[in-house]
């Protein structure tokens, strides 16, 4: 199958802004869980920042301009991949979003059904993390957790403890909240360290191939 992967600016030449008037649709997909976030027109330009700053830029039709993706909400795309269709005249960009994509407040534009199951309950709480770090609100104990290694070290191991507890005694609510628990602090464990959960999906991914 031909690679129809965006590296660099000369990859642009193949694809068909023609057939818009110089635009094309780009799909905005979690790059962790596959939902689709938003939908938006770039123009060359748009694209060419995107490639350049690996935030995502788009071109705004009703004002007549380019924009950046969160330059005033703070919820910008991180750039994984672009791709292109087979016809040249779609995108497809594989996104880290930094908090919800929709102005509503949404985890995507198409609503709450469009993000559904495992998947998208993690990446709604890897998204209000991401929210924490970055609005750091007063008496926040996810901010308390990612200030402090040692404190969140010790509650992962303490979280664990108490899962292994309720498994052992049979006790299946019990366990069911522990786990709960655990994957919260494992998920800020991780972001306190710079990991990212699309790092981790994709590596079960792999695994499960």
């Amino acid at each position: 199958m031909t690679d129809r992967t965006l590296n660099a600016s000369e990859d642009l030449d193949a694809l068909d802004f023609d057939k818009g008037d110089g635009l094309l649709p780009v799909v905005a997909q979690d790059a962790g869980t596959g939902d689709v976030l938003m939908v938006a027109y770039a123009n060359r330009e748009a694209l060419e920042r995107t490639l350049e700053t690996r935030q995502m830029w788009f071109f705004s039709r009703s004002r007549g301009e380019l924009w950046r993706k969160g330059e005033t909400s703070g919820n910008t795309l991180a750039v994984v991949a672009l791709r292109a269709d087979c016809d040249g005249d779609t995108v497809l960009a594989q996104v880290e979003p930094a908090g919800p994509a929709c102005h509503t407040g949404e985890t995507t534009c198409f609503g709450k059904g469009a993000a559904s199951g495992p998947d998208a309950v993690l990446a709604g709480l890897d998204a209000t993390l991401r929210a924490r770090a970055a609005e750091r609100p007063e008496g926040s104990y996810t901010v308390r957790l990612l200030d402090d290694p040692n404190l969140r070290l010790k509650k992962l191991g303490e979280e664990m403890a108490e899962l292994v507890a309720a498994l052992a005694t049979g006790d299946a609510p019990g366990a069911a909240e522990e786990a709960a628990d655990l994957v919260y602090h494992l998920m800020v464990a991780l972001r306190g360290s710079g990991v990212e959960l699309a790092s981790v999906l994709a590596e079960l991914e792999n695994r499960r191939g």
